[in-house]
């Protein structure tokens, strides 16, 4: 595997660890050149995990494009990019669990996932998220977001 800090080929695997559902192995590696820890991840080639959009469109699933979003209402808030790839995975295996057989999950449900993962990491973030996926159109629905989580704060 390509060191990613300085190109060199040979590394070697200091920790390997399966994912909960088993459909993937993350392994940490370190470049025998200059010692530069970094992941990578071991997939079985398979069917492709589908959205089904609102409007009944299908795409494929893209761990680039979830990770793009988390990125953003992640932005300039303190967790770690550890964090970040960890949660990114743990919401995969949970779309993978949501789509059972057919490989297809709902939007709404993959959004609803994200949306909770962040409310437990980072409040903020959360309603970030949750201005974008849900479309708030004016500031009364911001208002509202964070009311409810002042509510679930004081229970």
């Amino acid at each position: 595997m390509r060191c990613p800090h300085c190109g060199e080929i040979e590394d070697k695997v200091v920790e390997s660890r399966q994912n909960a559902s088993g459909t993937s192995i993350r392994r940490r590696r370190e470049c025998l050149g200059c010692g530069y820890r970094f992941t990578s991840y071991e997939k079985i080639e398979e069917k492709p995990l589908m959205v089904v959009k609102r409007d009944g469109r299908r795409e494929a699933f893209s761990l680039e494009k979830l990770e793009r979003g988390i990125q953003r209402s992640l932005q300039k808030r303190p967790v770690s990019q550890q964090q970040i790839e960890e949660l990114i995975h743990q919401i995969e295996d949970e779309a993978v669990i949501l789509s059972t057989n057919n490989r297809e999950v709902r939007a709404e449900e993959l959004g609803d996932l994200v949306l909770s993962k962040l409310f437990q990491i980072d409040r903020v973030a959360y309603v970030r998220f949750a201005s974008v996926y849900r479309m708030f159109n004016n500031v009364d629905e911001f208002i509202r977001e964070i009311e409810k989580l002042t509510k679930h704060n004081t229970m």
